[in-house]
């Protein structure tokens, strides 16, 4: 195999290499494509079909004008302040519950997730306004971190999800089926989070105590009865995720026309609060243009490192190898299952969707799972559990990026070590929610009606 292939595992130790050194993927996975198509002896004019698939297979490809819609939306929200009272609400809501105030937090990052769908803005946003309130009323720093920084990554599963498009993109299953399947596995998440924190309340007290006067001075300014308040609070985001998915799933519009109502609903939302100017729009636009080139960019270089990669033969070499197992279709998924997350220690979401997911796919379409796990539903199911899978790579170390947001926001108030340790009950939080959806592919499967 070293003679046969020795060339695409080349290009594979370069990608490590090169990651490890902190070079810019974009460029990297490019500049690679390019440099072992030279290596690799290469007619010149297979390059012009890499132009050809990056110009027709990326850049003329409508459904990812629906990525910076929905960037778009999710900033123009973070903007509007619409977490930081629907926080304080939920806060007077669960205010008695031991562990109310980190169930708060859950709650709100599965709210917002439906809402915004942006890792960074979520644990950001969650951070800076839930965390100093968690530490003051004494909550545990393991569990008050760790909280944040799974409710933060919620917005990587639940939809509308930026990632659900692009796998949608590359593996040409429909986004709708997509946004329904992996609805249920995120409240799911979402669940048992909840669950987890009040078992923890209720074994730890210390860990997370009850409301202390300075959340009743709080009540105290909020002259809004309690169930008028959580009206007023949920009514925006509820309409809005109801105007998104709802009519995604009603099949009234497709999520690029759905990323549109919802960036319009998002900027008449702002409005309403008296959150929405120049300055605002201003910003939010920049920001929007930053992360939609930023993924754009990773996405044009992975295509240039894929095209390559496979003329090498690597794509072949993947399928040898796993097939070459002998084990049987769960057996494999589960093989697959633990791959990607050990690539998620190492590698972004981003890149594995479009360098490795590609490569992984004739391999799954060709499991025979019998009864009613057949086509679409096979690759839809194995999406949505790649999806979860890829959500523990913004939690694991050394490259989770949630983990890298909740350290900048703390100021160095904290060691990475005690982010390391709040993280690792979410972890395992997440690795027993993708063994329920596999076990129970109807989890996934019931809302989008491939379930038979």
């Amino acid at each position: 195999m070293l003679d046969e292939y020795g060339l695409a595992i080349a290009m594979v130790v370069a990608l490590l290499v090169g990651i490890f050194s902190g070079y810019p993927v974009a460029f990297l996975l490019g500049g690679l494509g390019i440099v072992f198509a030279f290596i690799g002896d290469i007619p010149l004019p297979f390059l012009g079909t890499v132009a050809s698939r990056i110009f027709g297979g990326v850049i003329e490809n409508w459904l990812l004008i629906a990525i910076p819609l929905f960037v778009f939306m999710g900033l123009m929200l973070e903007r509007s302040g619409v977490a930081k009272n629907l926080l304080l609400t939920l806060q007077r809501l669960f205010g008695n519950v031991r562990g109310g105030l980190a169930v708060s937090v859950a709650l709100l990052g599965v709210v917002m997730a439906a809402s915004t769908g942006i890792i960074g803005a979520s644990v950001v946003m969650l951070g800076l306004l839930a965390l100093p309130v968690m530490l003051k009323q004494g909550y545990k720093p393991e569990m008050a971190y760790g909280v944040v920084a799974a409710s933060g990554t919620l917005g990587i599963l639940i939809p509308p999800s930026i990632m659900l498009v692009l796998m949608g993109s590359i593996m040409q299953i429909s986004v709708g089926d997509l946004f329904k399947a992996a609805l249920i596995p995120g409240l799911m998440l979402g669940g048992l989070y909840t669950l987890y924190l009040l078992i923890a309340a209720w074994l730890r007290p210390d860990w997370a105590p009850l409301a202390s006067e300075g959340g009743a001075a709080e009540e105290a300014e909020n002259q809004a009865p309690l169930a008028v308040a959580l009206l007023r609070d949920l009514l925006g985001p509820v309409v809005l995720i109801v105007a998104v998915l709802g009519s995604i799933m009603a099949g009234i519009a497709t999520p690029t026309e759905a990323a549109a109502i919802g960036a319009a609903g998002a900027m008449l939302l702002a409005l309403f609060l008296k959150q929405l100017n120049v300055k605002a729009l201003r910003e939010v636009c920049r920001s929007t243009s930053k992360t939609s080139a930023m993924i754009l960019f990773v996405v044009v270089g992975a295509t240039c490192f894929s095209v390559v990669f496979k003329r090498l033969g690597g794509a072949d070499m993947i399928e040898e190898m796993i097939t070459g197992t002998g084990l049987g279709p769960y057996g494999l998924l589960l093989l697959l299952m633990g791959l990607i997350f050990l690539l998620g220690f190492f590698l972004e979401w981003i890149e594995i969707s479009f360098v490795i997911l590609p490569l992984l796919l004739p391999v799954v379409s060709d499991l025979d799972f019998g009864g009613v796990l057949q086509g679409d539903a096979v690759l839809v199911w194995f999406a949505i559990l790649v999806a979860i899978n890829l959500q523990t790579s913004f939690l694991t170390p050394p490259f989770g990026y949630a983990l890298f947001y909740l350290k900048g926001i703390t100021q160095g108030n904290v060691s990475i070590g005690t982010i390391y340790k709040s993280i690792i009950p979410f972890v395992l939080l997440q690795l027993a929610g993708l063994v329920l959806c596999i076990l129970f592919p109807s989890i996934v499967l019931w809302l989008p009606g491939l379930n038979g």
